[in-house]
């Protein structure tokens, strides 16, 4: 039996609905920005850095443009040098491969964990080498990697590790000795992007870096601010990447919404984990016990008969939007030949890439939406 289609129109990511919860206090704070004229490096800025920081346990923020930016400057802090390797999964967003091309290093690339999509720490030990500076790990879809695993891996080498928060924010990872922290909080430093599909997001671009290091946030700081501590007196190479004053101030009302806004998420997540959970052709995300995984994105694995086209086409034409992260991993990029050694098989990577299928999951989710939603997949999955 088909069931009645919402009467609203289903979204990946509902933004506006979400807008309207908190418009009276955004519409405000965007006023006062307004009023203010200080539309750069405005008061809110260093409220919204203070108060991140707070929320989330680093000693440090530094806020920026962007995550890609974020990403670089944290690579930029670390003085490396031309040819120095960094290693990176292949199954991500491009930009964290994309920024250490851009500065002359070597981006590595290795295979993920085929139950969490994040790195493979057995994979990262054999990449190790004496050119190694750094490990660029990506908590991704929500769900932090196997940190503790990873900074013994680093320490026993002397590594740097930066972790790309831009899907994790929000989201905790607890060790072995029962001390649980935020994401972001563990690595030398971390990125985190407020695009506006985040689970925090602004209404533009915007980015942070997180540090408990002083050093690395007096460095990352000066970077962000074309190499300067005293105007006009250039320290370093550095670059402009500032986050406005109008982002910070909406996302000075969104932060104390995110703890709710990840519930939310979770919410949705473990309905469809229950409606899937007798679909042989439908593996649901995995989730590590040490994590709290706060599902930027609901990205399950179709059985490999799946023609995965066709079942996306068939819910478009029921009014049900879906998304493929990633179809290339990037290993398999046009752009990473010139890095990637000839013959490359990330074998995890690459099915991931083939079978991956990301469904609608945000804050504003109805409870028909999501039933509507679980029974046309499984009926187009099991027919």
């Amino acid at each position: 039996m088909t069931p009645v289609k919402p009467a609203a129109a289903i979204q990946m990511v509902d933004l506006k609905g979400q807008y309207l919860h908190i418009k009276t206090a955004v519409d405000a704070a965007i006023q006062e920005v307004i009023d203010s004229t200080a539309f750069i490096k405005g008061r809110a800025v260093q409220d919204f850095a203070g108060e991140l920081a707070s929320y989330t346990g680093a000693a440090h923020v530094v806020p920026c443009a962007n995550g890609t930016d974020a990403l670089q400057i944290a690579l930029m802090a670390l003085d490396l040098q031309p040819g120095d390797e960094v290693i990176t999964p292949s199954f991500t967003y491009f930009a964290t491969a994309e920024v250490i091309a851009l500065l002359g290093l070597k981006p590595v690339f290795v295979d993920v964990d085929p139950d969490t999509f994040n790195i493979s720490i057995e994979a990262v030990a054999r990449a190790i080498t004496a050119r190694t500076r750094a490990i660029v790990p990506v908590h991704l879809f929500g769900q932090s990697a196997d940190m503790e695993s990873l900074l013994q891996l680093a320490q026993q080498h002397n590594i740097a590790i930066i972790e790309d928060n831009a899907q994790a924010l929000g989201g905790s990872y607890t060790f072995a000795d029962g001390r649980t922290v935020h994401t972001g909080t563990m690595g030398h430093m971390a990125s985190t992007s407020f695009f506006p599909s985040k689970n925090l997001g602004c209404y533009g671009d915007g980015g942070a870096l997180f540090t408990n290091d002083e050093a690395l946030f007096t460095a990352m700081n000066m970077i962000a601010n074309h190499g300067q501590q005293k105007k006009y007196h250039h320290e370093r190479i550095g670059c402009n990447s500032r986050l406005d004053t109008i982002q910070a101030a909406i996302l000075r009302v969104k932060l104390p919404q995110l703890d709710q806004y990840c519930a939310a998420r979770i919410a949705v997540a473990e309905q469809y984990n229950t409606a899937f959970a007798e679909n042989p052709n439908i593996k649901t995300p995995y989730k590590d016990p040490k994590v709290t995984h706060v599902y930027h994105q609901y990205t399950m694995q179709l059985a490999g008969h799946i023609n995965r086209a066709q079942l996306q086409a068939r819910l478009k034409e029921a009014g049900i939007p879906s998304m493929i992260y990633y179809p290339v991993p990037c290993h398999m990029q046009e752009a990473m030949k010139p890095f990637v050694p000839a013959g490359l098989q990330l074998p995890v990577s690459e099915q991931l890439s083939r079978t991956v299928l990301s469904l609608p999951i945000h804050t504003e989710m109805e409870e028909e939406m999501i039933q509507y939603i679980s029974t046309m997949v499984n009926q187009y999955t099991q027919s």
